[in-house]
């Protein structure tokens, strides 16, 4: 049930009937038509744009539609009240037991507000990918937290959802891991190592150069890098994927595909990426300008193999291909997006660093014209996080070397605080992260006020079952503070559109947190006003009908956790 959509349902039959009186005329579109909560709560349960949108086509003034759409409104039992306000909007204030009729709906609906399975689009969302260098920090949280809670929306709301890895183990950094694990095996071995400026010099490679040493024993020591580079890299890779897939797991991160940039080379997948391209006269011979402001690492002031990306919006051709033959790193992410779009994807989505951001036109223009169109790629920038301690800016982790690891977060302050927190924020705003403030117990705390919330409605409902009071069939809402809460609750469903369509997690969180304070609200005028206690002292008929209220608040509560990933609280501790 979709509260706001069965009212502009409502509104698109009458303005259906406005056309078959002549009051309108025919051949009007009515996408634009709306209906929303109104901003201000005291104009009424909903409103709508109809009269305000239609009155150009139709040649009519907006109060005129208005008016006539008013009554035709109000004429059904759902609609208390329709009235026009400003140059031509109708606010509307539905019935009393519309309300009750919400919340048993709520409560009889197997997933409130869900998508129905195989309605939507089969969808590829890779987030996180990050080089398989050494364990994850926090910037990769945010990623990965944003990533896997819009995964879990898009597949609330009806979708097939891939969630997919894209590891960068086919460039030069890769090679500087095999490096960098040489040396901390030969420390396993007894010898100093020689971690040299450009090496990653984290703590974390110490037991992968142990367990390489307890594998080979001394058959490398001293031996050229020749001999040793390709095996040493691909046993660090695996071990770092190893760590990471454990740092992932501390999150609650499970990953469907984790997929090779290796596995692009000596294939034929770049060959063959490419080779569409230029069925599509997208690949020519040039030379570029030289850039403005720094020079990136693929340009050449000489002729190159290039991408006419500029044909798919891009504000310079790429090059794809260097003057000695070479692939440029452009090439096989070309590739890989590739392999997406053939594996029958709908729409791809990719979460990356904000340091991308130089990245996500050219992209765009390789699956545009990869894809011909038909497969659009959304690019979801996340932007930094600051982490603070007491107020003051906050480092730690001589283990990673220099940066705060994703394991330094989850094991401070957990991971449910960990998942809420970093989707506090829209992805592309930057980030505050204070551990005491994210643990504090005050309603300026959104994890907390949230997890409250669900902690005292299962107070209320342990409460009730020690009671042997068994919930009735017909809820009660009756009281403003009361009716708040189930407005809160008809926006659900339409808020779970509006942030699937959007690809925006965070508003599910803002949502939790504007649900939780209206239950609150409820809960402390119930301290002041006995008869909005959920649990009625000696009337067990009353108490059977008002805790309905609060378990539908817990359902939302529940499912809009569960897709950010977080388990509700039980009881507060």
């Amino acid at each position: 049930m979709n509260l706001f959509a069965e009212i502009r349902g409502l509104v698109i039959v009458a303005l259906d009937e406005l056309v078959a009186e002549g009051v309108l005329p025919g051949g009007l579109a009515f996408d634009a038509v709306t209906v929303e909560p109104p901003r201000d709560a005291a104009h009424g349960d909903m409103a709508t744009n109809a009269a305000m949108v239609l009155a150009k086509p139709a040649g009519k003034k907006p109060r005129d539609i208005a008016e006539a759409l008013a009554v035709k409104l109000v004429a059904d039992e759902r609609v208390a009240l329709a009235s026009v306000a400003g140059p031509g909007f109708i606010n509307i204030d539905l019935a009393p037991e519309v309300w009750g009729d919400l919340v048993s709906t709520v409560l009889a609906s197997e997933g409130y507000g869900q998508g129905a399975p195989g309605q939507g689009q089969k969808v590829n969302v890779e987030y996180v990918s990050a080089n398989p260098t050494g364990p994850l920090h926090v910037g990769h949280t945010r990623g990965a937290v944003f990533g896997d809670a819009l995964a879990s929306l898009l597949e609330y709301a009806g979708h097939e959802v891939t969630r997919e890895y894209y590891i960068n183990d086919g460039g030069a950094q890769v090679d500087v891991l095999a490096r960098s694990a040489y040396e901390r095996y030969r420390e396993a071995l007894g010898h100093a190592p020689e971690i040299e400026e450009g090496l990653y010099p984290g703590d974390y490679l110490v037991p992968v150069g142990e367990a390489l040493a307890a594998e080979v024993g001394e058959k490398w020591l001293d031996q050229p890098e020749a001999v040793w580079l390709a095996e040493v890299r691909d046993f660090a890779i695996e071990k770092m994927m190893e760590m990471i897939r454990a740092d992932l797991a501390a999150l609650g991160v499970e990953i469907d595909v984790f997929f090779s940039e290796k596995s692009l080379y000596g294939t034929g997948l770049i060959e063959a990426a490419i080779e569409s391209l230029r069925g599509k006269g997208l690949i020519y011979k040039g030379v570029l300008e030289p850039p403005k402001g720094k020079v990136p690492e693929d340009w050449e002031p000489r002729e190159q193999t290039l991408f006419k990306s500029t044909a798919h919006g891009d504000d310079v051709d790429r090059p794809i291909m260097k003057s000695d033959g070479a692939w440029t790193y452009f090439a096989p992410d070309i590739a890989y997006h590739y392999d997406k779009i053939s594996r029958g994807y709908d729409q791809l989505i990719d979460v990356f660093g904000a340091d991308h951001g130089g990245y996500v036109k050219r992209m765009k223009a390789a699956v545009a014209a990869l894809s011909d169109g038909r497969v659009p790629l959304d690019i979801k920038l996340t932007q930094l996080v600051k982490l603070y301690k007491n107020g003051e800016p906050f480092k730690m982790s001589k283990r990673a070397g220099n940066f705060v690891t994703l394991r330094d977060v989850v094991e401070a302050v957990g991971k449910d605080v960990t998942r809420f927190h970093m989707l506090t924020r829209k992805n592309d705003a930057p980030l505050d992260f204070d551990f005491d403030k994210v643990l504090e117990q005050s309603r300026e705390n959104p994890v907390f006020y949230v997890q409250y919330a669900s902690a005292r409605i299962h107070s209320v409902l342990r409460k009730a079952a020690d009671l042997g009071v068994a919930p009735a069939t017909r809820p009660r809402v009756e009281d403003e503070a009361e009716l708040a809460v189930a407005k809160k609750l008809a926006e659900w469903p339409r808020l779970v559109e509006i942030a699937a369509r959007g690809h925006e997690p965070h508003r599910i969180a803002f949502y939790l947190y504007d649900l939780a304070s209206a239950f609150h609200a409820l809960w402390n005028k119930g301290n002041d006003a006995a008869t909005l206690r959920f649990i009625q002292e000696g009337d067990r008929d009353a108490t059977a009908a008002k805790i309905l209220l609060p378990t539908a608040v817990s359902v939302v509560i529940s499912a809009g956790l569960g897709i950010l990933g977080v388990t509700p609280a039980e009881e507060m501790r």
